[in-house]
């Protein structure tokens, strides 16, 4: 089953941290529990691969069952856009999702406005997630199509291959002043259970 979990407008000027403008999220599937240290990991991600993704790039990183499919437009505004999902969800329906979100992003919020996220209304970013939970709702808006078949974007079976040289997400999470302890621990968590149950 297809699923988008979180869609994140970033600030992301280069060689700078990025500072997330608008965010949503579905985590429905997730318990009551667990969803605060679920939206926590799920900005930390976006924030995480929107850093590593240099400007005018788009790229697609996995992290245990979920895929962040981030473009880093660049240009005078600076914005990314990341689409976190499950690994089932296509790749070519969540770019041309990211850049329709980019486009409009643009053209309702003011840039003004960018250096104070709490003030940005942007609904919009709530229809998305639900609306184009069916990949083929965001398949009608290819006109993108042919831009995205001549960019290459770049598929990373791990995180790892997105930090820097002897980085580890580990370290980077337990580092994080955006993650709580609780967040961190789920994380932990989540990461064991993953590894002990790998088929070989």
């Amino acid at each position: 089953m297809v699923k988008i979990y979180s869609i994140s407008v970033l600030l992301a000027p280069p060689s700078s941290a990025c500072t997330v403008l608008s965010n949503a999220s579905d985590l429905s599937q997730f318990s009551f529990y667990q969803k605060g240290s679920v939206a926590e990991f799920m900005s930390f991600f976006a924030r995480t691969v929107a850093e590593r993704t240099p400007q005018g790039q788009r790229q697609s990183v996995q992290e245990n069952n979920y895929t962040a499919h981030v473009y880093n437009r660049g240009g005078a505004e600076s914005l990314a856009a990341v689409i976190i999902t499950d690994q089932e969800y296509p790749v070519r329906p969540a770019f041309s999702l990211l850049t329709k979100i980019l486009d409009e992003f643009t053209a309702k919020v003011p840039q003004s406005s960018f250096g104070n996220p709490s003030s940005i209304s942007f609904p919009e970013i709530q229809v998305y997630v639900t609306k184009y939970q069916d990949p083929t709702q965001a398949d009608t808006i290819m006109r993108v199509q042919q831009e995205l078949d001549e960019t290459k974007i770049v598929l990373h079976k791990t995180i790892e291959s997105v930090l820097e040289r002897g980085e580890k997400l580990e370290n980077l999470v337990d580092r994080s002043n955006a993650l709580s302890a609780q967040s961190k621990m789920f994380y932990k968590t989540a990461k064991k259970q993953n590894d002990c149950c790998v088929v070989m």
